[in-house]
C-alpha cells in the first residue's frame, strides 16, 4: 500500500502553476529522486506533501496510517537557519519535538537515538559545538541527524548533498 500517492497534482503560486498534472506513489522502502531546474517547483511539492502548500488542483492522498509528523524533512538552508545558536546536540534532538507533545524534556531512548545518530553520521565529536561554526557539509549532517529522529516513516530532503563533499554524499 502506498504510504503517499500524488494524484494530477497542479501546484503554484498567485494562480500561476510551477507543476501540474503530477502523478506518483511512493511506498515503504521506495527511494524517489527529483530532479529539476530551479524554479520547477521541487520544493513545492515538498511543502505540499508537508500540507505547508495549498494545492490548485489534485489530490495528496497519505496511505498506511502516515500522519505528517511522521514525515522528516530538511529544507533548503537560508542564511539566518545557517547563522542559528544552539549546539549540535540541541538541534539533533529538536528533532524529537513534533512528537513530545507538551513534555518539557526528552526521554532517555530519545537521547540514545539522537547519540546514535550522530555517531552514524560522524559528528558525534560536534555534538557541544555551536551549530553557526561549523562548516556547511558540517551542518548539513546535523540536519539530517535531526531529520532521522523525526521521522518514523518518510524522510523528504531538499537539495539534500548541498555543502557535502563527495565522499560524504554517497
Amino acid at each position: 500500500m502506498p504510504q503517499i500517492s500524488c494524484q494530477n497534482l497542479t501546484l503554484g503560486y498567485e494562480g500561476t502553476a510551477v507543476l501540474s498534472d503530477l502523478s506518483f506513489t511512493v511506498s515503504a522502502g521506495d527511494y524517489l529522486c527529483i530532479v529539476g531546474e530551479n524554479g520547477s517547483g521541487k520544493s513545492t511539492l515538498m511543502k505540499a506533501i508537508l500540507g505547508l502548500k495549498s494545492l490548485q488542483a489534485g489530490d495528496i492522498i497519505k496511505g498506511d496510517g502516515l500522519e505528517t509528523n511522521e514525515i522528516g524533512y530538511i529544507p533548503q538552508q537560508t542564511a539566518a537557519q545557517k547563522d542559528f545558536p544552539a549546539s549540535v546536540r540541541e538541534i539533533v534532538r529538536s528533532g524529537f519535538l513534533n512528537r513530545s507533545g507538551l513534555r518539557p524534556y526528552y526521554k532517555k531512548i530519545e537521547k540514545q537515538m539522537a547519540d546514535a545518530g550522530m555517531e552514524r553520521l560522524g559528528i558525534a565529536a560536534l555534538a557541544k559545538r555551536c551549530y553557526r561554526e561549523l562548516s556547511g557539509g558540517q551542518q548539513q549532517r546535523v540536519l539530517l541527524a535531526r531529520a532521522l529522529c523525526a521521522t518514523r516513516k518518510i524522510l523528504l530532503l531538499d537539495e539534500p548533498a548541498a555543502g557535502l563533499d563527495p565522499n560524504a554524499s554517497s
